[in-house]
Parts: C-alpha cells; sequence; structure tokens
C-alpha cells in the first residue's frame, strides 16, 4: 500500500514546515506538548480570553474545560485532557455537557486548577499550591495519575513492589498535605493497571494470574457494582473501570487457553462499558473480540464485531480506535478472500492513524502506537498472500516499546513465518529460535501457537538442518512440531 505524500504541510499549531514522511498533523515539539502527561503554564493572554473568563465566571469547571480545550494551542482533545486530571474523556464530555451541573467537590477543582496551572486571581475558591508557587502540581495525587508516571518505568516490579510505590509516602513537598480517599474506581484502574502490566510482560499464565483476577472480581468488585447508593456519575465511572479489568481478565483467559471464559469476559466488559455510556470502551471491547475471532479463524465473527467497534469508534471521536477498527476489518476480509474490501480497510486504517497524535488517548489505549498498528497491517498482508509487504510491516512491528514482552514474541514469530513463506529458511529460523528464547519467559498457549504455525509454514524444508535444529528449540520448550 502506497502513502499518498502531502507536499509544503505545515504544523497546525505553530505553522512549522513538517517532513514529508511525517503522519501527524504537528510537528515534534508540538506533539510532545500533546502527548506529555501534565499540562504546561499557559502565557498570561491565554487566561484573557472571552470563552475562557465566561467559563471561570459562571463557576463551572466543566465549560471552562471545553473552554481550555479549544484555547490551546494546538487544540487538545477530551481523551487527552483527561489524561492531565486522571479523568476519562467519558467523564470529561460529561462535564463539558451544555446542561451538565457544575462541579462542586472541592478537592476535585483543587487538583484540577493546579493540574491546569488556572492563575489564583480567576479562582473564586482557595488552593493550597499555585502556578506561581510552583511549577509541578503538589497538591496530592490520585492513583491514577502515580500510575501514569509510574507503571510504566517499572515494568518489571511484581504486584507486592507495584503496590509499595503507590502506597509509599508521598513526595516531600506533598507531605503536608491532605491526600483525598481514592474512590473505588480509582483503586479498580490501579489493580486492572497492575494486571495489565503483568499480563503484557510474562503472559496469562504467569502466577495463576487468571485465577488472580477472577477471584478479585468476584470478592471486591462484584459488590461494589451492586452498592446502588452511588451517584449515576460515581456509578459510569465503576462501570468503566470494572469493564477495564473483565477485558485484562479475558485476555488472561484466551492467553492460557480458557476461550469460553476469555469469551465470558468480554462479554462482560462490553455490557459494562454499554452501561457507562463509554462509546470508546464499547469500541475497544468489541475490537478485543473481533482480534480473537480471526486469531481462531472465525472470518465471519471477525468481520461483524470489527464493522461494530468501527461504528462505535466514530462515535467516540478517537482516531486511534477508528484506526485500530478499521485494520482488524482489513484482516478479516483478508481471511475471507475479499482483496478490494480488504484494500478498502487497510486505506481507511491508515487515513485514521494519519490523524493520530501518540499519548492523546485514555490510559487503557496506551499500547496503541506504529508498531502495534504495523503487526496487524503485517497479519494482513501474510494472509493476502503480499509478502513482500507483509515482512516490511513485521520489522516494524518489533520497534515496541518495553514492557510488551509477550507481543515482541507474537511479533518476532510472524516475521518467521513470513519468511518461511518466503522461502527464506535460514532468516526465518533465527528468527523463530529468538522467539522460542522469549518464549521461556513468557506463559503463553497463543505464543505456542504462534510458534506451532512458524513450525508447519517451515514443514516443507523440514529435511533442512537449520528447521531440524529449530524444531529441537521449539519442542523443548513444549510446542509441538510436525512429524
Amino acid at each position: 500500500m502506497t502513502t499518498v505524500r502531502r507536499a509544503a504541510r505545515t504544523c497546525e499549531a505553530c505553522s512549522a514546515r513538517l517532513a514529508r514522511d511525517r503522519v501527524s498533523d504537528y510537528c515534534g515539539s508540538c506533539t510532545r506538548r500533546l502527548i506529555s502527561h501534565v499540562a504546561q503554564p499557559q502565557p498570561e493572554p491565554f487566561w484573557e480570553a472571552d470563552s475562557i473568563r465566561t467559563a471561570l465566571k459562571a463557576r463551572h469547571f466543566g465549560w471552562f474545560f471545553a473552554a481550555y480545550r479549544q484555547e490551546h494551542k494546538p487544540h487538545v482533545s477530551q481523551a487527552a485532557l483527561g489524561l492531565w486530571l486522571g479523568l476519562t474523556q467519558a467523564q470529561v464530555s460529561r462535564l463539558e455537557a451544555p446542561d451538565a451541573r457544575r462541579p462542586s467537590d472541592l478537592e476535585k477543582l483543587e487538583r484540577w486548577a493546579t493540574a491546569l496551572h488556572v492563575p489564583r486571581s480567576l479562582l473564586w475558591f482557595s488552593v493550597s499550591h499555585t502556578p506561581e508557587e510552583s511549577a509541578e502540581p503538589t497538591v496530592a495525587v490520585s492513583l491514577d495519575d502515580v500510575q501514569r508516571r509510574q507503571f510504566f518505568k517499572t515494568a518489571s516490579v511484581g504486584i507486592t513492589a507495584i503496590g509499595a510505590s503507590l502506597l509509599g509516602s508521598p513526595p516531600a513537598a506533598a507531605a503536608g498535605s491532605a491526600k483525598p480517599r481514592s474512590t473505588d474506581a480509582e483503586i479498580v484502574r490501579h489493580m486492572t493497571e497492575t494486571f495489565r502490566q503483568l499480563d503484557n510482560r510474562f503472559g496469562g499464565g504467569h502466577s495463576r494470574g487468571t485465577t488472580t483476577i477472577t477471584s478479585y472480581l468476584t470478592s471486591s468488585v462484584t459488590p461494589m457494582l451492586n452498592d446502588t447508593s452511588r451517584t449515576t456519575a460515581a456509578r459510569n465511572e465503576l462501570f468503566a473501570a470494572a469493564a477495564e479489568l473483565h477485558q485484562v481478565a479475558g485476555w488472561s483467559a484466551y492467553d492460557v487457553g480458557n476461550a469460553a471464559d476469555g469469551q465470558r469476559h468480554l462479554r462482560d466488559a462490553l455490557k459494562l462499558s454499554q452501561d457507562a455510556g463509554d462509546d470508546a470502551l464499547e469500541a475497544e471491547m468489541l475490537a478485543a473480540m473481533s482480534h480473537h475471532a480471526a486469531f481462531n479463524r472465525s472470518r465471519d465473527v471477525a468481520v461483524d464485531m470489527a464493522l461494530a467497534s468501527r461504528r462505535t469508534a466514530k462515535r467516540s471521536g478517537l482516531v486511534a480506535l477508528q484506526a485500530e477498527a478499521a485494520v482488524l476489518e482489513a484482516h478479516g476480509q483478508a481471511l475471507k478472500g475479499n482483496t478490494g474490501a480488504c484494500f478498502a480497510a487497510l486505506g481507511e486504517a491508515e487515513r485514521a492513524f494519519e490523524r493520530f497524535v501518540p499519548g492523546s488517548g485514555p490510559a487503557w489505549l496506551s499500547y496503541f502506537d506504529n508498531a502495534y498498528l504495523s503487526a496487524k497491517f503485517a497479519h494482513t498482508f501474510r494472509d493476502l498472500g503480499h509478502l513482500a509487504e507483509a515482512e516490511q510491516f513485521a520489522r516494524r512491528s518489533l520497534t515496541m516499546s518495553d514492557g510488551y514482552d509477550r507481543g515482541r514474541l507474537f511479533n518476532t514469530a510472524l516475521l518467521s513465518s513470513i519468511l518461511a513463506d518466503q522461502g527464506r529458511v535460514e532468516e526465518a529460523c533465527a528468527e523463530a529460535a529468538k522467539a522460542v528464547r522469549m518464549s521461556e519467559n513468557v506463559r503463553s498457549i497463543r505464543g505456542g501457537a504462534y510458534l506451532a504455525d512458524v513450525g508447519r509454514r517451515l514443514a516443507p524444508h523440514r529435511t533442512d538442518g537449520r528447521v531440524r535444529s529449530v524444531y529441537a528449540q521449539m519442542s523443548a520448550v513444549g510446542v509441538p512440531t510436525p512429524a
């Protein structure tokens, strides 16, 4: 597939000229401002804008969020603003609604004002710390704030150590401030990110991971969901958090070969997302269902789930989800042999990705990047029989972030399978050997399936000594090989 390059493109925020091969509409400097996990201080003229003044005069922080996002250069999405504030995109959307009730929780107002560096003179309440006093917010942070700053820096730390880092003493500058009580939704999200990190790094078979998640869902989360005393907003936030946890449970179950439990968890996650009114999460769950259907070669289901995900992703406004849903549809169409529909969907995925700003989505979408999408493109081209293009994308998929050891195993095996289909035995065996070594630290039935698929594709060369050596390595880690 050939990308159409546009001449003399400029950054939408600062008008700087963009490189010909840059897919984003923003330059590197403006992109870094967008993907930062903390908001940057704004110049004085920013706070003089009529929309900013009107919203703050009305004492409505939800309306202020909408004004802030539009006045910010470059414009900030609801998802990106949510990252800075410890909120989901759906929460920001509800707060910004014209008929939304004014937020009145002073702890939250103080935290939001400090995070966005709102000048004290514009506020109708006092804050512990202001932009004039500190360039870095020092009020007590929520678990989501800690999660964004800590989790992906501690990928090799187990549950106990991660919990210790979260529950330890606050920074010295914040030692004197009162820490707001964490909500149930925040606690569930903290646990979910712990489970997700372990699942991505070590696979679903690590330390009885699936059993542990299920136990936590049964003993702790279900009683929370059955509590009818919550406000509608708190209820929706908890439902969304529980949906994320069910999704991790679903992936973990699939990873240990328990497809029935995996399907059940994803169905529960989908319903909770719908009950929470969170279009982004709903699209994510439908995408997960499409992914698993494609893995199991359920072609029609893969396409149907991907199409449903595309419709919901469009409502959410998140281009990352739109790109993901489109490439999943393309893979399903490739499996069905529908070349025209496949290429149309690939084109949609590429166009959506060109609008994607890294880090602009909710925390649970942080896995989505160029490497992730490239792996999906590689699967699709391989199953279409376009092996040169498949190899190109498979190699690009290996430039993934740290902490995704299982994904690296999958993508390395994918590249090996493509090389095997091209008859490049030596290179295929070299990549397969790498994947086998990775499997020693990742407990994943799906990882074994990827390796077994490589073995089948190498079968025409089974008499080759290099292939026999790889087969022996596979057998040593329990992967079946052709006779």
